[in-house]
């Protein structure tokens, strides 16, 4: 019996539960490979043939390569994990988060700094498709 997931009615939420945890195995065990010097070093000399050695799917490398967060959370990556990939790129983790919204930045710290995106206007997804 699947379980009840209501939170899965949010519009762009994805939530790292057991399933998503399930998904990405491989894709986060490739992050936390990132914490060593040395594979960061091999990861940046042939980014291609270091995913290779990972068991993921084409989609989550594509993702990797693209640097395509917003794809990689969908396909089962932990933000915390991912954020390995940003700072081997040498972003910090507000330009890694920025990248994942439409602010650049500056534009988001201010937004963060302001209390965080208005909840005005979001509803749940079938709330949407009630309206159309």
């Amino acid at each position: 019996m699947p379980l009840d997931k209501p939170y899965l009615d949010v519009p762009g939420t994805t939530v790292f539960d057991a399933d998503q945890a399930r998904k990405g195995y491989r894709l986060n065990q490739f992050c936390m490979s990132l914490m060593s010097e040395a594979n960061r070093e091999r990861f940046r000399a042939d980014e291609r043939g270091y995913l290779d050695e990972w068991e993921m799917s084409e989609e989550q490398k594509s993702g990797v390569l693209d640097r395509d967060f917003n794809r990689l959370l969908g396909l089962g990556g932990n933000i915390y994990f991912l954020a390995k990939i940003g700072a081997t790129d040498g972003l910090n983790y507000v330009q890694i988060v920025s990248s994942m919204t439409e602010n650049d930045q500056e534009g988001h710290t201010a937004m963060m700094l302001a209390g965080g995106r208005s909840p005005d206007g979001n509803r749940f997804l079938s709330e949407w498709e009630q309206r159309q």
